[in-house]
């Protein structure tokens, strides 16, 4: 979660039989149907993360373009899950690592957490993508508020140490 300039790391990584995932999470004080909007729909995405193109349905695939990456060119995302406003996976394509991701959405209070999880294969440094994810969902946070996209550089390489710790402490399947 982001404390000013020094946003503080809050992943975690659980081990799984093919490598391991890595976690993270916000709550957002707003009803679980909007932060749906934020994820899905690409006029809002586009704030946050970046912008996509096609016809959305589970097997299908879109254009994706990270909208705060250098040179970010688009590539395709595969819908694997889609189960409005609580569960949506997806897989990117080989240009774009050939990632497996889901977000769940879970009310919490008077509002919802976010849960990013990434299926990392054993070859995937977390130094190297956790904080990523961390800066991500602090800017959907900020774009939720109207608030300025956060930095980059705040979280890498700034957190990658906290991510490479996890690693080294996380126990065998």
């Amino acid at each position: 979660m982001t404390n000013g300039r020094n946003p503080t790391p809050t992943g975690s990584l659980s081990a799984t039989a093919d490598g391991r995932d890595l976690l993270l999470a916000r709550t957002l004080d707003v009803p679980v149907e909007e932060v749906w909007a934020w994820l899905t729909e690409p006029d809002r995405t586009a704030r946050w993360i970046g912008r996509w193109t096609g016809t959305p349905g589970v097997g299908r695939t879109v254009r994706f373009a990270m909208a705060f990456e250098e040179g970010d060119r688009p590539s395709d995302v595969t819908i694997t899950a889609c189960e409005p406003p609580r569960h949506l996976a997806v897989e990117l394509g080989a240009e774009s690592g050939g990632w497996r991701l889901e977000v769940v959405v879970a009310e919490a209070g008077g509002g919802c957490t976010v849960t990013l999880v990434h299926h990392l294969d054993a070859a995937v440094d977390p130094g190297e993508v956790g904080p990523g994810w961390e800066y991500y969902l602090d800017n959907l946070l900020a774009a939720q508020a109207g608030r300025s996209p956060v930095e980059f550089g705040d979280y890498y390489p700034a957190q990658s140490g906290y991510y490479t710790d996890l690693a080294a402490k996380e126990p065998e399947v």
